[in-house]
């Protein structure tokens, strides 16, 4: 966070103290779920399903950040291609700051350390501090890129009346699911203590949305309708998609983005160049990648899984098909806008 300043009568340290104090009654009085993550519970706030330990976050972010016009954020719900979505923007975005595929930043460090997320790195209070690096927006080079899994109603005001482009990724929610539940495992098998979280108990909390940041009819209709109301602000993507026409929707992001690819680079196969830097095995097999920690107890290998399109067909029983089918059709059916996911995309 931005350093110690006089507002009014308090210092920014003594507001933060007083507001930490508030924010531990509001937890007291929130409703609460067991998380999925190691030692973490889930608190309704502010409409969504929120790990504890970000609230504290959350308020901060929501009354300190600053956007500038020039501003990237990557959103999504976790485990939707954030991890891919992010290292395909930060390479768009600087590929004249970084010209040589042979020497990028993104074979060096996973795209989570390029692309800050809001609610860990920069307005992480107490134990998040501890548990992943701190980075300070203010001396970051612009245009900044941020990452978020915060829905679009809770994010900062100013984010919402400037010119800064959010891209969405969005996933369907058969595959989203069960690789949400594999990563929870994997970060769980860190702690002696703890008992891997059953797929059955995952589901019946998956189709509650009870889910980190938020059921994801909600988190996807919230950043799908912005999409609608505002097309120059927020880029609705999917997954499936992108997967299946990456040269398409490379190029998509970046005329949307104002880093339009030149005739010469595309002839040049620059777009190509920045799919095959940021393709999924190529990541997953970087020593970076396999060796290394971003945060406490969760190691890089964690987030590179399969990366298929149809996966949740290896796990799913037709009654979870067809419980999860139904919730999706209550809870958009009826809604002006219907989301659908391809979910026999070919893996190319």
């Amino acid at each position: 966070m931005a350093s110690t300043k006089l507002i009014g009568d308090q210092s920014r340290d003594e507001q933060d103290q007083a507001r930490q104090k508030d924010d531990q009654q509001l937890i007291l009085s929130l409703p609460k779920e067991n998380g999925w993550m190691p030692f973490e519970y889930y608190y309704y706030f502010q409409g969504f399903w929120c790990p504890s330990d970000l609230i504290q976050s959350v308020n901060s972010f929501q009354k300190y950040f600053q956007a500038k016009d020039n501003d990237v954020i990557v959103s999504s719900l976790p485990k939707a291609g954030t991890t891919w979505m992010k290292a395909l923007t930060f390479a768009i975005v600087n590929r004249n700051n970084f010209p040589s595929f042979d020497d990028h930043p993104l074979l060096k460090s996973i795209s989570h350390d390029l692309v800050p997320y809001f609610e860990f790195n920069v307005y992480g209070t107490g134990d998040i501090c501890d548990r992943f690096p701190q980075v300070d927006s203010s001396k970051m080079i612009e245009p900044r890129i941020f990452g978020t899994h915060i829905p679009f109603h809770s994010l900062a005001k100013s984010i919402k009346k400037s010119n800064c482009k959010i891209i969405y990724i969005s996933r369907n929610p058969f595959d989203n699911f069960v690789s949400a539940w594999f990563f929870a495992n994997k970060a769980r098998s860190n702690h002696q203590s703890l008992q891997n979280l059953s797929l059955e108990e995952a589901f019946e909390n998956y189709c509650k949305g009870i889910t980190p940041f938020g059921s994801f009819w909600d988190h996807n209709l919230g950043y799908l309708n912005e999409s609608i109301i505002r097309s120059e602000k927020v880029l609705f993507l999917k997954y499936e998609n992108l997967r299946e026409e990456p040269i398409l929707y490379v190029n998509k992001i970046a005329d949307f983005l104002g880093f339009p690819f030149t005739r010469e680079e595309k002839n040049n196969k620059v777009i190509e160049n920045i799919i095959d830097l940021c393709d999924f095995q190529k990541m997953k097999e970087l020593e970076v990648n396999k060796s290394e920690t971003l945060m406490q107890n969760i190691d890089n290998k964690f987030f590179f899984r399969k990366a298929q399109v149809g996966d949740w067909r290896n796990y799913f029983s037709s009654l979870m098909e067809e419980k999860l089918s139904k919730v999706v059709e209550e809870k958009l059916g009826g809604s002006k806008i219907k989301l659908e996911w391809p979910l026999h995309t070919s893996n190319k």
